[in-house]
């Protein structure tokens, strides 16, 4: 893609970790090298094995850098686990897989936060290092984690999700110390950028990835008054979830499993919604104005075309 080719302007994303950095290295593709800038959940960041562990930060890092591993959906390319199989030989606890490169990425992050840098300054450097272009800011440097009540009891994130593969029956969620938490000052200076675009919502699962982020004091106010059309991409085609526990949550939570339900679920945060080719016929009057586009994103050519379809509707939208 030429110079000209690109979209002009920024664009603030907010993300989980697989589908929203799928998203991300698609508008990263789109627009003009360093206007991207992503916000992620790090509600789901915790440690183990005496490792900080942020899997929406890395798995966004990763996609923007094309070091995801795309057959797996997450983690690195080229992965191997040589230090797993000895853990596990040791006794450790080998639930959550640590694959040898993520491995020294957690290494090295956590000996920087034990030497006092900031998780927005060691993200920062990250991407950097492995030659990202735009901007990846945790949504927050307060400690912030994603607890989800179940019929087995309340569970911490990573516990639900990869200890129990999400089998459990979700009755709520609540996002531990999130009454506490600040907006980063990068955050809030990205939102007030005249050069601002759009907000975007990453078809990311509502309640794990993008709520936490909601959830921080003055995140939506600050979102609302940012000038841009906030516009989501839906998680959802053909009325299902492409992985994850998401169509399972929204039935046990009793939300709709449509475009009215998520758009509902959001309350007065969007101004637009795009959704899958194959949910077009539900999705009329959904309090919205409303996009339709191939959102399966299967490879490269396929992120970089509805990437560019979601920003010119964004511009629609501006122009009212």
């Amino acid at each position: 893609m030429t110079s000209r080719d690109r979209v002009p302007g920024r664009v603030a994303l907010l993300s989980g970790g697989v589908g929203g950095a799928r998203f991300a290295a698609g508008l990263q593709a789109a627009l003009e090298p360093g206007a991207l800038t992503v916000i992620v959940n790090t509600g789901d960041d915790f440690t183990h094995l005496g490792l900080r562990i942020c899997p929406d930060v890395d798995s966004v890092v990763y996609g923007l850098a094309e070091l995801s591993d795309e057959s797996r959906g997450w983690g690195r390319a080229g992965e191997s686990w040589h230090c797993l199989s000895v853990l596990a030989q040791l006794g450790a606890d080998d639930w959550f897989a640590l694959g040898d490169k993520d491995l020294g990425v957690h290494v090295w992050r956590s000996d920087a936060l034990r030497r006092g840098s900031s998780l927005t300054e060691v993200t920062e450097c990250m991407a950097r290092r492995l030659g990202v272009s735009s901007q990846v800011i945790p949504m927050t440097e307060s400690p912030v984690a994603t607890r989800v009540i179940t019929d087995e009891g309340e569970l911490a994130f990573q516990d639900y999700f990869v200890r129990h593969h999400g089998r459990p029956r979700v009755i709520g969620l609540r996002y531990e110390g999130s009454d506490r938490a600040t907006i980063p000052p990068q955050v809030t200076s990205v939102l007030r950028d005249t050069q601002l675009r759009a907000v975007l919502v990453a078809p990311s699962n509502p309640f794990l990835s993008v709520d936490p982020i909601l959830a921080i004091p003055g995140m939506r106010v600050l979102l609302r008054s940012s000038g841009v059309p906030v516009i989501g991409v839906s998680p959802l085609i053909a009325g299902k979830a492409i992985k994850g526990p998401l169509t399972a949550m929204m039935d046990s939570l009793g939300v709709e499993r449509s475009a009215r339900g998520i758009v509902g679920h959001y309350g007065d945060l969007l101004d637009g919604w795009v959704v899958d080719t194959a949910d077009a016929t539900e999705s009329v009057n959904v309090g919205v104005r409303l996009c339709v586009a191939p959102t399966l994103m299967s490879g490269a050519n396929e992120r970089l075309a509805l990437a560019r379809q979601v920003l010119a509707f964004a511009g629609e939208c501006a122009d009212g």
